[in-house]
């Protein structure tokens, strides 16, 4: 069985792939770099990363970008011997204007080399590419109204003013010919993360719809001609869990279709979509919008529905191939002594300059103290996803002498600017080297700093400090320890708040909850602070 979801923790807009036996998923990253995620399968049950190509400054660069913009909605194909790969980088969230630039890169391999992006345009986000069967190619993005009072965290409708299609030369890396709007979408509104397909000489095209909050949704349209016009779907709507607020995986939409080759003509379907799995009694998501694959039917009428009926997801689905377990949740233990390049599961924040940020030195992960935390421009700050509901997170900070309350490294549940908790080394004067937590708990919109720990605890002026996050749910408490053991250290603080939800509201932000390790220095001095190891522990 598929058991979902297939990509845990901030996987969202997924982008389903098939070449011959092996299947791919490309996903967004937003202003988390390097940039898009690649997981490979050949079973559609256990996925594996297998690279983030937007890697280097010629293809993306993120600093400066606000919270949840970058790396919007990636479309991963293979045509022409090749792997294609379509993606916006969104330099603005709020006020009426998106600034959403798309770009394609192109590999002979999914392990690259990736090239250098072409500019396509930047009339709307979510593009992608259709390779029809008779070599042309086609472009798909839908398009920003900015004429709206859609802004912020309060998506409208008529800013999602539909789906344009233009043919795009290859040879020339540029679109040519009439562009044309081919789809509005239906009454649910938002319409966007257009995805086509052929099959049986009709054109299928996939839609998001509804936001990404709870009202979300996988639209259906088809033509015979490309152009259209298109019809919607007698259901409208292929997946959804808006109208199902017990379903376990909720926020159920952005889909994209792949049909199995059984050899004969033939072969089952499925359909990859993203969801998010709230806490329980709360609408927050801190593992943010997931991915999850859906096995689907082509009824006599030639429309696409779900094998088990109805719309609404479900978490276990029948794999093509039967007797593949999933692989069971375990601790994920690193050291960064004689860690020859950081371990895949760890991301940083928009600059594709890292060694201002971090280095392993042999010994160590050394971070090298910037500017604050939430910093849109240079923050050290690495970190991984949180996939768990429940779990511990542990590092040593083996190596950190402040000399002023401007510097700090530590332990941080992350998820932007104005929502994370972090526990932190730090200096007080007339004390030394202190313990400290600082707490941005969404409140939205003056983003104030807290100050949980009552009093700083002191700590030797030298030597290694173990510091550690347990999250129950909504509860998060820090422990430390400075060699006396294990303590807990200040109040329990809301987990529930580090979410897509939390603060300003589920379309205010949609990423994810990280967990890592962090380092400032508002001084400008650059003190380094070395971490030796970093657990992830799922309970």
């Amino acid at each position: 069985m598929i058991r979902n979801p297939v990509l845990p923790g901030f996987n969202p807009d997924p982008s389903f792939c098939r070449v011959g036996d092996d299947f791919y998923i490309a996903t967004s990253t937003f202003e988390w770099y390097p940039g898009v995620q690649i997981h490979h399968s050949r079973d559609l049950v256990n996925w594996a990363l297998v690279g983030r190509p937007l890697n280097r400054r010629s293809q993306l660069d993120l600093r400066g970008n606000p919270d949840s913009c970058g790396v919007w909605a990636p479309c991963l194909s293979y045509a022409d011997g090749q792997f294609w790969l379509v993606y916006t980088d969104v330099k603005r969230f709020e006020g009426n204007f998106k600034d959403a630039h798309n770009y394609i890169v192109t590999a002979p391999s999914i392990d690259g080399p990736w090239s250098d992006p072409v500019y396509v345009n930047s009339s709307g986000f979510d593009p992608s590419l259709f390779h029809d069967s008779d070599g042309r190619k086609w472009f798909l993005n839908m398009l920003w109204n900015h004429r709206t009072g859609s802004i912020g965290g309060s998506p409208k409708a008529p800013a999602f003013d539909g789906i344009l299609l233009q043919e795009w030369d290859a040879a020339s890396g540029k679109l040519v010919g009439p562009v044309t709007n081919i789809y509005k979408g239906t009454s649910l509104g938002l319409v966007e993360g257009p995805h086509l397909f052929k099959r049986k000489g009709w054109y299928y095209l996939v839609t998001a719809e509804g936001g990404t909050g709870y009202g979300h949704a996988v639209t259906m349209a088809r033509s015979r001609e490309l152009h259209g016009p298109y019809e919607t779907h007698p259901h409208q709507h292929v997946v959804s869990s808006k109208d199902a607020p017990e379903a376990p995986l909720q926020r159920a939409g952005h889909g994209q279709v792949v049909e199995l080759d059984d050899g004969k003509g033939g072969g089952s379907t499925y359909l990859a979509h993203l969801c998010g799995r709230p806490l329980p009694g709360t609408l927050r998501s801190p593992r943010g919008r997931e991915t999850a694959i859906q096995k689907c039917i082509w009824g006599e009428d030639d429309w696409l529905y779900l094998e088990h009926g109805g719309m609404v997801p479900a978490v276990e689905v029948p794999a093509p191939v039967a007797g593949v377990e999933p692989e069971p949740r375990k601790p994920i233990r690193r050291s960064f002594v004689d860690c020859p390049a950081l371990p895949p599961e760890f991301q940083w924040l928009r600059t594709p300059e890292p060694d201002r940020l971090f280095q392993l030195t042999g010994g160590a992960l050394r971070l090298t103290g910037r500017e604050s935390v939430g910093s849109w421009f240079e923050q050290s700050l690495v970190a991984r996803r949180q996939e768990d509901a429940s779990f511990r997170a542990e590092t040593t900070l083996a190596s950190f002498a402040p000399d002023t309350y401007q510097q700090a490294a530590g332990l941080t549940h992350y998820y932007n600017r104005h929502k994370f908790h972090a526990l932190v080394v730090t200096w007080q004067d007339g004390i030394g080297r202190v313990l400290s937590i600082l707490s941005c708990p969404g409140d939205w919109p003056d983003n104030r700093l807290e100050f949980p720990l009552a009093e700083a605890i002191k700590l030797p002026d030298i030597g290694p400090v173990r510091l550690a996050a347990d999250v129950h749910g909504v509860a998060l408490q820090f422990f430390a320890d400075w060699g006396l053991g294990w303590r807990p250290i200040g109040p329990v603080l809301d987990a529930s708040v580090i979410s897509d939800e939390g603060g300003r509201g589920e379309h205010g932000s949609f990423t994810g909850a990280f967990v890592g390790m962090l380092a400032f220095d508002t001084s400008g001095g650059a003190r380094t602070a070395d971490f030796e190891r970093f657990d992830y522990l799922p309970k």
